[in-house]
């Protein structure tokens, strides 16, 4: 038996989500007395996942299937993992591990848990503490199946460099009839994207205005951060509804949120509740947001960010 953790990659290049991943299948593997085996697919650089102690790099290059699709990614990964002996898989929780996990769960026959956010606390019985009830809590699941597929939830366990001499070797897989052809893939360029940001700095209807948000991509710019948004400012057509954040939106789980003008609905704070810091600027101390940030500041956004953004060029000339 043996671990098969799924190393996600786009354009080439390994999500920083596929080292989290790597390092989290590495030390269950010890726990379990095992190897691990590292699957990707048209990935990057396999010696980027020997630093974080993948001792086997398994390479799948589909000539089909140049983007992602569900289907196709369910079905290679649920070939590699019989093909290697894998009892246990481990894809991250991403919108895309959300939705091929299920996919190979149903095809192996195995349980699945998803947003894991530690090491099983037990591998006989398989225990894992995941998140619930939108992020407010936890629960600790027990996977009672012989095999099992465990999603890895985002900035949970962290990328931790273990450094191994690693082998990389080809796998071929069958497609299934994937029924979904993409004709083409228009994706913004020059901008960090919120699902691989440390720092995410989102506006809201607060703001005013979309003639307004030139301060919140300059605050960004000098934080490496991506820029998001509430729904409303996404339905009135302010911002594409790419940078919409929530559970309706995109999930975040950054080591820093920054809501500018969001009063908080229970929606977008279920959303972004897995962000470490969460940081919130409002004109209204009785905004929902305030009782689940960790540092608020009562203000005018056109006042504070302003002041923000100056404090914050001369912290980066002073430590340049």
């Amino acid at each position: 038996m043996s671990v098969l953790v799924f190393a996600d990659a786009s354009e080439g290049k390994f999500k920083k989500t596929a080292f989290e991943v790597v390092s989290y299948g590495k030390k269950v593997a010890e726990q379990l007395g095992t190897n691990m085996v590292a699957l990707t697919i048209n990935g990057g650089d396999a010696t980027e996942l020997y630093a974080y102690g993948a001792e086997k790099v398994v390479e799948v290059t589909e000539g089909g299937l140049t983007s992602f699709n569900a289907k196709g990614y369910a079905a290679i990964i649920q070939q590699a993992a019989e093909a290697h002996g894998a009892n246990l898989i481990i894809i991250d929780s991403s919108v895309d591990g959300l939705t091929v996990a299920p996919l190979v769960a149903v095809s192996l026959d195995a349980g699945y848990a998803s947003n894991v956010v530690a090491l099983p606390s037990s591998t006989s019985p398989f225990i894992v503490k995941r998140k619930a009830f939108s992020n407010k809590g936890f629960n600790n699941t027990i996977i009672s199946t012989d095999k099992k597929v465990v999603g890895i939830a985002k900035n949970s366990y962290g990328a931790h460099e273990n450094k191994v001499s690693g082998s990389t070797e080809s796998f071929s897989a069958s497609l299934p009839e994937l029924g979904v052809e993409s004709k083409s893939i228009n994706k913004a360029t020059g901008k960090v994207t919120i699902a691989d940001a440390d720092v995410v700095v989102s506006g809201g209807r607060g703001l005013k205005g979309p003639e307004n948000w030139g301060m919140v991509e300059e605050l960004a710019d000098i934080l490496g951060a991506a820029t998001a948004c509430s729904k409303p400012v996404s339905d009135l057509g302010w911002r594409p509804h790419s940078e919409h954040v929530g559970q309706t939106g995109k999930p975040v789980a950054s080591n820093l949120y920054i809501a500018i003008g969001i009063s908080g609905a229970i929606q977008h704070l279920a959303g972004v509740n897995a962000s470490k810091v969460k940081v919130v600027i409002n004109t209204d101390p009785e905004a929902p947001f305030f009782k689940a940030a960790d540092y608020g500041i009562v203000g005018d956004a056109f006042e504070v960010i302003p002041q923000l953004i100056e404090k914050l060029k001369v912290f980066k000339a002073q430590n340049a």
